[in-house]
């Protein structure tokens, strides 16, 4: 990768912008994954994607001998800066946060890794990291760059790096999702959950939920939702058996992809009302995430592509 960040046009600006647009096309559903990961929201990210791309077009891309590191680089300076603004306005939201759900193509759970990275859970795990500690994480662990590449996009040394990528997949190993169940197994699951809160049968429920099972829903201070967690199997099932969505108006639900995995798109209506995503593992939810906030549903309505490698028409 070239030293120098950005360069000046010459001549020929019009094919110059052309090659520009080429290349970050190609390469857009990898920096958005990198952004959505290291953001945890849609919105968020592709406005880090905007700010990536208002650089990238002023660079001289004949100058620039790894492209897709250099603008890996770009995109991961842009949401680090987001990511400390974020935690700031986190500090005054309305209830708990969750992540905002991505619609996603049935392809993405082929990949395992890139299913796992995105999901709910693994989001709200990585929401315990410090800012750098997060992007170290996403680089290293789900896109595989070198320490080098990522010390320069984070500014530390690689045996900081090395060091916080350590720290970092220490903390994320004692934390993240053990035992996690196929798509199979999840949608099975889906499905007696979704079957027992419809009836309101409490020992359906609670033949689902783990022992230590953590209910969180979003709703941003703008619609009904918990305020707090709720934890444990017999607390979570008896919310549920009264009825976690509304049961006096025209509801559909629907068994979609929610961030790589089976979840439920609920409408009422015929609107989105919300989404439910759950963590399944050995066989029972331990996680069950509904997120009702409006601002972060526009995502459900057309699959977003999210990738870790660049796209066929990408050139070195």
């Amino acid at each position: 990768m070239s030293g120098r960040d950005a360069e000046p046009f010459g001549g020929g600006r019009a094919e110059a912008v052309d090659t520009a647009t080429e290349v970050f096309v190609a390469h857009r559903n990898l920096l958005f994954t990198v952004a959505y990961e290291m953001l945890g929201s849609a919105a968020d990210a592709e406005d880090v994607l905007q700010e990536t791309w208002l650089r990238w077009v002023g660079v001289d891309i004949d100058t620039v001998r790894e492209r897709r590191a250099f603008l890996v680089r770009i995109v991961t300076r842009q949401a680090l800066d987001r990511l400390r603004a974020l935690g700031r306005r986190k500090e005054s939201y309305v209830g708990p946060w969750l992540p905002e759900p991505l619609l996603t193509a049935p392809d993405v759970a082929e990949d395992v890794e890139l299913a796992e990275s995105v999901s709910m859970a693994m989001l709200l795990v990585l929401e315990t990291l410090a800012p750098t500690e997060r992007a170290v994480f996403v680089l290293r662990e789900v896109f595989d760059l070198g320490y080098d590449e990522i010390a320069e996009a984070v500014g530390k040394t690689p045996a900081a790096v090395r060091q916080i990528a350590h720290r970092a997949r220490a903390h994320v190993a004692e934390r993240r999702p053990r035992g996690a169940a196929s798509p199979a197994d999840t949608r099975s699951a889906l499905r007696a959950f979704q079957l027992a809160v419809e009836t309101g049968e409490l020992q359906q429920l609670l033949d689902i939920l783990a022992p230590d099972v953590v209910a969180l829903s979003d709703g941003g201070g703008v619609r009904h939702a918990l305020l707090h967690p709720v934890v444990g199997a017999d607390k979570v099932a008896r919310l549920l058996a009264v009825g976690w969505w509304r049961r006096d108006a025209e509801r559909t639900v629907e068994q979609v992809q929610v961030n790589g995995s089976p979840g439920l798109l609920v409408r009422i209506d015929g609107r989105i009302d919300g989404v439910v995503a759950v963590q399944v593992e050995h066989g029972r939810i331990t996680g069950a995430y509904h997120v009702r906030n409006p601002h972060k549903l526009s995502r459900m309505e057309a699959e977003t592509g999210v990738s870790r490698c660049p796209g066929p028409s990408a050139r070195p």
